[in-house]
């Protein structure tokens, strides 16, 4: 009987898959832009590539609930694959010139090439405040003065508290501190643990900026636009923003700004205001749509002011969500490394933000065990889009403090910590207030304060706003 050849019969893998075909598949899926039919109908390798970013951080960081150290599995994985993601922008480089000497001894001028200048100085940077935030995790492994509870199992002392969890954030467990509150050793503890997360915090809020300033405004974008600013903002805002006299905190206090949604439109369409009269001023035949009939020495004026209502609003409301311009330029933009910078540094700022409202929880249940009779009123919170209990610089110093950091700083500020800088103000109005608040004398230095930096925390992820993208819960705490 004559034999016949058989193919093999692939078996069923009944292994974990390995380092090196996870590998594959993740390089695999950014290749075909999320698209694996490969049809060709995926997202840019920009997208792709900023959208792996977040996801792997909402899958890493999603549930940090606590103020605990991350398992090592999880500190193990998020290493591995940030560093596999961040290794694209090894190659994105450019030519720059460069002195060799020949064998005769003459100097030659030649170009090399070198990592692009904007990822050589901010991915750096990036490491190094992921670093610090993880750092600031592990520092609570030892704590023992404070234990979380859920909040059905709070008890009746803390029914204004588990209250407000249902109404804001249900699922998080409460904090307990002891019936007197933390020692002074655990206040200072989480007061300097709290200063050097809001430095990160800070410095990724500036970067995450920088990056999306330097970003192209889609066409889309600008094709959605009405024509005018007034048409854009609305006759009333209109009015108030072109008066002879303008009051900036006096226009806002005529606005409705009770809810998110209220604070995003009025961004959204202070932001489209601003692109449309910038256009007008470009327009030099006056021949075009965008062509302006009111003089340009206004029309710098008018924006002037609507940008100092932007900067004022990202201030008071730094939990807001990212705006119609910010959502467009990460969806078209199509430079990688301006693509692996924003997402970086946005997903660092989510997390900082996380931890520091974790710390801000903490101290207020410490407030509330020093101050009984204050349990009735609500915690001022990060993370409500109404006004908090912070004090809040008048309109020129917000503005002053914005400019200043947009042209002066540079991200070389936040790759050296240099000696202790402290404020001198003293705030004790609030326990989650600034970060000077619950200070005393002889306490722990935090490391060097940053320059005021314009609080614009975009925290809700660009993916929950581009339809078929994929959602991701590491932009909402």
């Amino acid at each position: 009987m004559a034999c016949r050849d058989e193919a093999p019969i692939k078996q069923p893998k009944d292994h974990p898959p390995t380092e090196i075909e996870q590998m594959k598949e993740r390089f695999s899926k950014l290749l075909l832009g999320e698209d694996m039919s490969g049809g060709g109908k995926g997202v840019s390798s920009a997208l792709a590539l900023s959208n792996a970013i977040t996801n792997l951080a909402a899958s890493v960081f999603g549930e940090q609930w606590r103020l605990e150290p991350m398992s090592v599995e999880r500190k193990t994985r998020w290493r591995k694959e940030i560093d596999l993601l961040l290794s694209v922008t090894d190659y994105i480089v450019e030519f720059v010139a460069s002195q060799q000497k020949s064998k005769d001894g003459t100097n030659m001028e030649i170009m090399v090439t070198r990592q692009r200048k904007d990822l050589h100085m901010n991915i750096p940077a990036l490491r190094k405040l992921d670093a610090m935030l993880i750092d600031c995790l592990d520092n609570f492994k030892d704590q023992s003065e404070f234990y979380y509870v859920s909040s059905k199992d709070s008890g009746d002392s803390n029914k204004d508290n588990a209250s407000k969890r249902k109404d804001d954030k249900w699922w998080l467990p409460t904090p307990k501190v002891p019936t007197n509150g933390l020692s002074e050793n655990s206040r200072k503890f989480m007061q300097y643990q709290k200063d050097c997360v809001n430095q990160v915090l800070k410095a990724a809020m500036a970067i995450n900026a920088q990056v999306l300033s330097e970003m192209e405004i889609p066409e889309n974008y600008i094709e959605l636009l009405p024509k005018n600013g007034r048409e854009s903002l609305g006759d009333s805002v209109y009015r108030n923003i072109t008066v002879e006299f303008f009051d900036p905190d006096q226009f806002l206090s005529t606005l409705d700004l009770s809810s998110e949604h209220k604070i995003l439109d009025l961004k959204d369409r202070i932001e489209a205001s601003i692109v449309i009269w910038k256009r007008k001023m470009n327009q030099k035949d006056g021949k075009s749509a965008w062509g302006s009939a009111v003089s340009l020495e206004k029309r710098e004026l008018f924006e002037e002011r609507a940008e100092t209502i932007l900067i004022i609003l990202k201030h008071r409301f730094p939990g807001t969500p990212q705006s119609s311009l910010d959502i467009s330029k990460i969806q078209y933009n199509r430079d990688i490394g301006q693509a692996v910078l924003e997402s970086y540094s946005r997903i660092l700022e989510s997390l900082a933000f996380t931890v520091m409202s974790r710390i801000e929880d903490v101290l207020y249940a410490d407030y509330l065990a020093q101050n009984p009779t204050q349990a009735s009123s609500k915690s001022p919170s990060r993370e409500t889009p109404v006004s908090s209990g912070v004090d809040k610089p008048s309109p020129g110093e917000e503005t002053q403090n914005a400019s200043e950091t947009l042209t002066s700083m540079t991200l070389l500020d936040f790759m050296n910590w240099g000696p202790d800088i402290s404020d001198n103000e003293t705030k004790k109005e609030s326990p989650t207030g600034n970060s000077d608040n619950l200070t005393a004398e002889g306490e722990l230095k935090p490391v060097q304060k940053l320059q005021n930096i314009v609080t614009n925390n975009k925290l809700v992820s660009y993916l929950e706003n581009i339809s078929g993208g994929p959602k991701s819960p590491v932009a909402r705490h």
